[in-house]
């Protein structure tokens, strides 16, 4: 496949991807286009003042995730919409959406601008929303990581980005996203993941009530018991000290060979930490987009 060319559809399940026809997901309505613009005195302690790119938002009607309307936004670097650039695909949080990977939380638009400002290479965020507790896998009531392959990737393409090679960049539930995608999808499909304060658990049991339909779904998708899926993925795992997956994180790091970039580091489990590794973690997936 040429870079950026559609991807037929591919069908995850259970970790297992084919090939199929293109979705609809393309169709989906676009809402608005923001200038990126902001007032710099409303920023959070430690995102750049630089002037961000534009971000299009729209929504598009998710048959993967049951029917629900599901919302986007693609963030560009300063004076570039229409490259065919790669693109960093954002996974949110628990109770998050896709506006908390640009001005709602993280502001990952403006360490963009300053990354490629600094002579970083150029490319696209796209954040999509996967539901309040879908930990981005298949689930009973909807599949948010097929919902990403099957019908968001096709919108990005039809965008003019390029997705044959993508990175992955989540926090909390969105970091075990991370994870869980890029050994699904390989390092074919996955050039770099980055997984901050992932939300782990090495037991069914220890695991956050609604993260998983029960012990069978989560053994089907367990990312320790498929470590060597992630073979050829440039990693990245970060996590702060204070934050309760500071253990399984380290303990995930230590069972990754070669590591993983990255590290634990002072914080907590929140946005004052994750924009702390913004800077870092961008420049890292831009480094590994150019290469892919």
């Amino acid at each position: 496949m040429t870079a950026g060319a559609v991807p037929r559809r591919a069908v995850l399940r259970g970790g297992l991807i084919g090939v199929g026809v293109l979705t609809a997901a393309a169709a989906g309505v676009e809402t608005g286009v923001l200038p990126g613009r902001g007032l710099l005195h409303s920023l959070p302690p430690g995102v750049p003042s630089t002037t961000p790119g534009r971000v299009h938002s729209g929504s598009f009607v998710s048959a993967r995730r049951g029917g629900v309307a599901t919302g986007w936004s693609v963030a560009y670097p300063p004076g570039v919409t229409g490259a065919h650039l790669p693109v960093l695909v954002v996974l949110h949080g628990r109770g998050s959406n896709h506006r908390d990977a640009f001005g709602a939380s993280l502001h990952l638009d403006r360490f963009l601008a300053a990354d490629v400002r600094a002579g970083g290479a150029p490319f696209a965020i796209a954040s999509v929303d996967g539901g309040d507790h879908s930990y981005w896998h298949p689930r009973r009531d909807g599949d948010a990581a097929g919902m990403v392959v099957d019908e968001f990737l096709p919108l990005l393409a039809a965008r003019g980005l390029a997705t044959d090679r993508i990175g992955l960049l989540g926090w909390s539930m969105g970091g075990y996203g991370a994870l869980y995608l890029a050994q699904a999808l390989g390092a074919a499909r996955v050039a770099v993941a980055v997984a901050e304060s992932p939300a782990l658990w090495h037991h069914s049991y220890e695991s956050a009530a609604g993260a998983f339909d029960d012990a069978a779904d989560f053994d089907a998708h367990d990312v320790f018991a498929r470590l060597g899926h992630l073979r050829g993925v440039a990693l990245r795992v970060d996590c702060g000290d204070r934050d309760g997956f500071a253990p399984i994180t380290r303990d995930l790091r230590a069972a990754l060979s070669p590591q993983p970039a990255g590290g634990i580091e002072t914080g907590s489990h929140d946005a004052s930490f994750w924009r702390s590794q913004a800077a870092a973690q961008l420049a890292f997936a831009g480094d590994n987009l150019a290469r892919r």
